[in-house]
């Protein structure tokens, strides 16, 4: 699974576990690895190909798949042109939340000094096993930093997230728990200087344009692709190993908001953040994708 992988046009050097799980067997009758080849294909196809990504963090892939797609209209970020909308716009979002949102994540994070919490969430769909979840709480509590940690009802399979009475007792107020939170709203809290994550993709541009490191614990497909690129080639992140440990778990927390590489992780962070601020102003390549698509595909 260390093996490198340097001959995909476009991508940086891969190792073979840096790819999404369906491109890991060995059977070339795998029923999800021809599904894939298959809407690939047709994709070719397709009238346009719509991509909510930034042209400067990918811009060697999207040069790569210009020569294989339909045209290419990169949107991203969309929850950044979303927020450039006039104020008396009639749509009010376009969000879309499996969990109803705790208020009082942000009322905490309020009380909280400038760049002193972790946020943990390790999206919508992640499950731990009942060993992850407490070798990850007891990481928190031991690492000695504010963190706010979103822990779904089905976060372990098979059973309820329930987290032990001494890890409560130890994390007193510096600790702030919650099924679910409005993550932009997190994300760009002054309070938070430092991101835990499963590396989803709404999660990394969210994460990004907030000018946040991260810690990356992938779960599954894209996910690992994901957090390589965080890791190796954008600069603003931290690898957790598969292999949950606590003790690792607290030294990368630590790391990420006192250490040294925090800090250059963050000042990388805020640069990407700049870019991406920058993408999205008056004459950015979003907003004239945007046009385009309307103008080229949708009302031809």
């Amino acid at each position: 699974m260390e093996t490198l992988i340097d001959w995909v046009p476009g991508l940086i050097p891969l190792r073979l576990k840096d790819f999404p799980n369906v491109n890991q067997t060995t059977d070339p009758n795998d029923p999800l690895l021809n599904f894939v080849i298959t809407e690939v294909a047709r994709s070719s196809k397709a009238s346009a190909t719509i991509i909510n990504t930034i042209d400067a963090l990918e811009h060697n892939v999207l040069t790569s798949l210009s020569s294989l797609c339909p045209p290419i209209y990169t949107v991203g970020s969309l929850h950044l042109l979303f927020s450039q909308l006039p104020a008396n716009y009639t749509l009010k979002s376009m969000r879309s939340d499996l969990w109803k949102e705790d208020p009082a994540c942000l009322y905490w994070l309020d009380s909280k000094p400038q760049n002193s919490v972790i946020y943990v969430n390790f999206g919508s769909i992640t499950v731990l096993n009942p060993q992850q979840l407490i070798e990850f709480a007891w990481g928190l509590a031991e690492s000695k930093k504010n963190f706010m940690w979103i822990v779904r009802p089905d976060l372990v399979q098979g059973e309820n997230a329930a987290l032990p009475l001494e890890f409560w007792e130890k994390i007193g107020d510096r600790g702030f728990v919650a099924r679910w939170s409005h993550q932009e709203q997190v994300l760009g809290h002054p309070a938070v200087g430092g991101f835990l994550t499963h590396c989803g993709w709404n999660s990394m541009l969210e994460t990004l344009c907030n000018g946040v490191p991260m810690l990356c614990w992938p779960f599954f497909s894209y996910q690992n692709l994901n957090c390589r690129y965080v890791c190796e080639e954008w600069g603003i992140g931290m690898e957790i190993g598969g292999d949950v440990k606590r003790d690792e778990v607290g030294s990368l927390v630590r790391e990420l908001m006192d250490g040294e590489k925090g800090k250059m992780l963050k000042k990388r962070a805020l640069e990407w953040k700049e870019k991406a601020a920058e993408a999205v102003g008056a004459g950015g390549s979003p907003s004239l994708n945007l046009d385009r698509l309307i103008s080229e595909v949708l009302t031809v």
